[in-house]
């Protein structure tokens, strides 16, 4: 199997990771690369200059090619943005002959359906939001959460028989425009674009690794520059994602404004609050904008989550990824604050900053101890990946969950089957 590049193109950077799929579901990092976006790049997580995106795009994918010592050219790129629509519904399906064994094709039937009636559902919502009736969306994921005959939960249906399926089945969708631009930035950037991916989805995924019958349950919050978006994983399936539209840019915003300083300084500023740079005066104002802006930021997630009302209980278990998850004030508003009360958790959620070290499935070569296996030196690799990195992980993921899906051999078991493992 070829090498694959991940691509997270967000608001504040792009980082691009090149890896090579290994023995027993292994990845191996081969080189990394990061650079920053400029203001007017990139609007509610989505490209809005796609010149200046490939531009920047260009200069990660340089930095990750020459760690790796190869070339890029099969691409996973994540998407987000609070007009991507990922939701679980719940689907049952009466057969009019139960004593027959359940076919590919019936089940890709099944999955067809599902799929077209989420899809409305998702056009209407986004054409709600946006005011435009003849908006086109696209299937980006989707996933079967869990799958029962009879009442009996079921890994893989094909060949069983029985009358009342219940599937549960992850979806998402994006508006065409929002996919046409990242299939633009790719074609000018001569990459083969795999797959597109939600980026929630797809940091569940780093999460979960190449073990399929992962029992892992948590909630995944991707901090980003523009946007916070959320995933809730229930024993190894993708109950949901959701998005809004604050993140780490609008935590700046708020320092300028507070400080009446520009931009650039405001970002310093956050960015040395929990190193100890900053002289009294300016720390304390920093730590009173940051904390206005949290409270609206906390009552976004609330929002987020009151939509998973349909589980018993949420997971305990909160990870954080993305730039903006390193503020420490926004750690300590998630662990001892209750602005979990009025949801359903069982006790108090646990917040972790995700450690890469601790994903499955990953190698990532010591600088001074480079893999036998790679074809780089241990100068020209040496990643510094951190949990800013876990969605362009989790894209890698993805991007090899694609790759194996559909061998020419037998298509549609594959995908079904591939559908299931998710």
């Amino acid at each position: 199997m070829s090498t694959i590049l991940a691509l997270d193109i967000g608001t504040e950077f792009v980082k691009a990771v090149l890896a090579a799929p290994r023995k027993k579901g292994n990845l191996e990092i081969l080189g990394i690369g990061r650079a920053h976006q400029v203001d007017g790049n990139m609007h509610a997580g989505a490209v809005a200059d796609i010149p200046a995106v490939v531009s920047v795009c260009e200069e990660a994918l340089n930095q990750a090619e020459k760690a790796a010592g190869e070339r890029a050219s099969t691409t996973v790129v994540g998407i987000a943005g609070e007009l991507i629509k990922g939701n679980t519904t719940t689907v049952n399906y009466v057969r009019k002959n139960p004593n027959k064994p359940i076919t590919d094709h019936e089940m890709n039937d099944i999955i067809r359906q599902v799929q077209q009636k989420s899809g409305e559902a998702a056009k209407k919502t986004v054409a709600l939001e946006t005011g435009n009736e003849n908006v086109e969306v696209r299937l980006i994921n989707s996933a079967i959460v869990s799958l029962t005959i009879d009442g009996y939960k079921i890994s893989n249906p094909i060949g069983f028989k029985g009358s009342d399926i219940v599937i549960q089945f992850y979806t998402a969708f994006a508006p065409l425009i929002h996919v046409a631009a990242i299939e633009k930035v790719c074609a000018e950037l001569n990459l083969d674009l795999l797959t597109v991916a939600v980026e929630p989805f797809a940091v569940c995924r780093a999460c979960l690794g190449d073990d399929l019958e992962s029992n892992f349950s948590g909630i995944v919050m991707d901090i980003g520059g523009g946007t916070t978006d959320i995933a809730v994983v229930e024993d190894g399936g993708v109950e949901g994602t959701k998005m809004f539209g604050i993140g780490g840019k609008s935590f700046t915003h708020q320092i300028a404004e507070s400080l009446g300083v520009d931009t650039e300084t405001a970002e310093e500023y956050k960015l040395k609050f929990d190193s100890g740079e900053l002289d009294d005066r300016v720390k304390a104002k920093t730590e009173s904008a940051i904390s206005r802006n949290l409270s609206v930021w906390t009552t976004g997630v609330q929002v987020a989550l009151e939509e998973f009302g349909n589980l018993g209980s949420l997971p305990r278990n909160i990870l954080l990824c993305g730039g903006g998850a390193g503020l420490s004030l926004l750690q300590e508003q998630l662990a001892i604050s209750d602005w979990y009360t009025d949801l359903p958790f069982s006790r108090r959620p646990l917040i972790h900053l995700i450690d890469v070290a601790d994903l499955p499935n990953l190698i990532i070569p010591h600088p001074e101890k480079p893999s036998k296996s790679s074809k780089h030196s241990a100068d020209s690799a040496a990643p510094q990946l951190d949990y800013s990195y876990a969605t362009a992980l989790g894209l890698l993921r993805v991007g090899v969950d694609t790759l194996a899906s559909a061998p020419p051999e037998n298509k549609l078991r594959a995908k079904i089957s591939k559908l299931l493992q998710n």
